[in-house]
């Protein structure tokens, strides 16, 4: 899956750079424009189309997979977990890295916070030596993450951010228009399970496709949103007292 995500970003870029655009695939492959954004925000694409776009950019496949291993070269999938303890010991620290992987600038920052330029780029200058940012002439930050960049899982920054979320994330009646809770119970074979997992991971790659493409537009236009997907065999605690023997797993 992972490699699966590099060649269609790269084929993105493609299309970006030789100015083509989803309509133009559209047309193409005799599509609607919808399905095409749904076909790479689900990286559904079958051989056969993925073939026929490279055609629409007159490149073989072969190309687009060694641009895919040239962009990586230089960029990192996860951090150490000692690196990842380091960000979560400053706070600051760690404002700014989720900063600049959601495409935010210097200028952006010190518009929206009270930290001063030379902080800002003392904190750019760590980020940079821990190779998440590349900091060129002119204060410009170019991410050197891939597109498979994730925090690692149990790590310093999934406990924190999970220790943030159960005290802040869910203190809302999310009531305004922008908020939405849905909360789900029943009862599911495990097959069912499985299927509702792979449809979460669906949706959580869609919000991620959705992340990218908006990350070009001024910062006015982008509002942050944090979006919770998780299922788990769980019981209301209320009702253990009542309980006569453990419910079935």
């Amino acid at each position: 899956m992972a490699q699966t995500s590099l060649i269609i970003n790269t084929l993105k870029k493609s299309l970006k750079s030789y100015g083509k655009t989803y309509a133009d695939v559209a047309k193409h492959l005799q599509l609607s424009e919808a399905s095409v954004k749904r076909m790479f925000a689900q990286q559904s694409l079958s051989l056969q189309r993925l073939d026929a776009i490279c055609g629409l950019l007159e490149i073989e496949i072969s190309d687009l997979i060694q641009r895919a291993n040239e962009s990586t070269a230089l960029q990192i999938d996860e951090l150490s977990d000692a690196q990842e303890k380091e960000l979560v010991s400053d706070i600051e620290l760690l404002l700014v890295t989720v900063c600049v992987l959601h495409n935010w600038s210097l200028d952006d920052m010190l518009h929206y916070y009270t930290l001063s330029k030379a902080r800002c780029i003392q904190l750019l200058t760590r980020l940079d030596r821990l190779k998440l940012i590349e900091l060129l002439p002119n204060n410009k930050i170019k991410l050197r993450v891939s597109p498979n960049f994730k925090w690692r899982k149990n790590g310093p920054i999934q406990h924190f951010f999970q220790t943030n979320i159960e005290t802040e994330f869910f203190n809302s009646n999310f009531a305004v228009e922008e908020e939405k809770l849905i909360v789900l119970n029943g009862m599911l074979s495990k097959e069912s399970n499985i299927i509702l997992q792979r449809k979460l991971e669906r949706l959580s790659r869609e919000f991620d496709e959705m992340t990218k493409e908006d990350a070009p537009l001024p910062l006015g236009e982008r509002m942050g949103y944090t979006t919770v997907l998780a299922i788990r065999n769980w019981h209301y605690e209320m009702f253990a007292h009542l309980q006569k023997i453990n419910p079935i797993s």
